[in-house]
């Protein structure tokens, strides 16, 4: 029996965090099969094929079938997108799972997403959802699959306060199998600079800020494009940040077209940039973090830079004899 996901709907600060959602009402997106997605066999044999000579890391799927609409994701076209989901109940017959964040596969039981998702949780409380797409459906062309959380691991020097150095790891009871819908995402040197790059984000959380939000129920897809340091640093002075704001060099920004951007219930959801001279193959370049409101032009969205974190992230996989190979390209 599928695991009960429900999300929460929350009012939004001015600066919000896009992961802390507290209780203030719930909207319940249980996994049934009420809705139909229009799926055959046929479709599942175009994902197998299309997938077949693509192997390892980053590789986006995009069936060219008509499955979706406005800013939704095709089904498996972001296979390293994994949903974190926190246990809640008195005891195990009455558990329901909570949506708390979002996470991208970097190996077959480990998951990246931003600190503040999961700072205040217990790593047995945690359950990972990999291959998902449509939270109200189980008729897809694949399931999804959950793992539980074996371990997190935040960064030493993350700052609950100004979100420095906003990344953790998690490490997963079991590995996963890698299926269509289920891969990971390839992760950049340190000496990358993706200033400029059309990137892509995805995620499950609000389209839009405030009340009027709503969480998505099938997996949304936004095109944004990397804005350069210095730039998002004065376009958050002028959106009321101050002259004396300082973007810390743990954060990279994109965004600041109206309508376009990750919002409440995004954080720890993955930012992926083109890799350079292969068409269809991604870099993960950031971690959705915070931002001033959503969507609002010349405000740019704050991610994690993976660049600057890829040595931190490197280092707490070597000891842990992680497989390095998963997210190289």
């Amino acid at each position: 029996m599928a695991a009960k996901l429900i999300l929460l709907v929350t009012c939004v600060l001015i600066i919000q965090v896009h992961g802390q959602v507290p209780f203030d009402s719930l909207l319940d997106v249980i996994v049934t099969s009420q809705k139909q997605t229009d799926f055959n066999e046929s479709t599942q044999v175009l994902i197998s094929e299309s997938t077949a000579s693509h192997k390892g890391c980053g590789w986006q799927y995009q069936s060219g079938l008509d499955l979706s609409s406005s800013n939704e994701a095709e089904f498996g076209e972001f296979p390293w997108m994994v949903a974190i989901l926190s246990a809640e109940g008195i005891n195990d017959n009455d558990k329901i799972y909570l949506y708390a964040c979002g996470g991208s596969l970097v190996g077959s039981n480990i998951v990246l997403t931003a600190a503040n998702c999961v700072v205040n949780h217990e790593a047995q409380k945690l359950m990972v959802r990999a291959g998902e797409w449509d939270t109200q459906s189980t008729n897809e062309i694949l399931p999804h699959v959950d793992k539980q959380v074996k371990e997190i691991i935040v960064h030493e020097n993350y700052d609950r306060n100004t979100l420095h150095n906003d990344v953790a790891l998690l490490i997963l009871e079991e590995s996963l199998h890698w299926e269509e819908n289920i891969r990971p995402i390839c992760l950049p040197e340190p000496n990358i600079n993706f200033d400029g790059s059309k990137c892509l984000a995805s995620g499950w959380g609000k389209d839009k800020q405030g009340r009027e939000g709503r969480y998505q129920v099938i997996l949304k897809s936004i095109a944004l494009q990397v804005v350069p340091h210095s730039t998002c640093e004065n376009q958050l002075r002028q959106a009321g940040l101050g002259v004396h704001f300082n973007l810390h060099k743990s954060f990279l920004c994109a965004g600041g077209e109206i309508g376009k951007d990750t919002c409440k219930g995004d954080a720890g959801s993955p930012l992926v940039c083109p890799i350079p001279g292969v068409e269809g193959r991604y870099y993960q370049a950031g971690i959705v973090s915070w931002g001033i409101g959503c969507g609002a032009q010349n405000v740019p969205g704050v991610y994690t830079s993976i660049p600057q974190a890829r040595q931190w992230i490197s280092d707490q996989l070597l000891t842990r004899g992680a497989n390095f190979s998963d997210f190289t390209p």
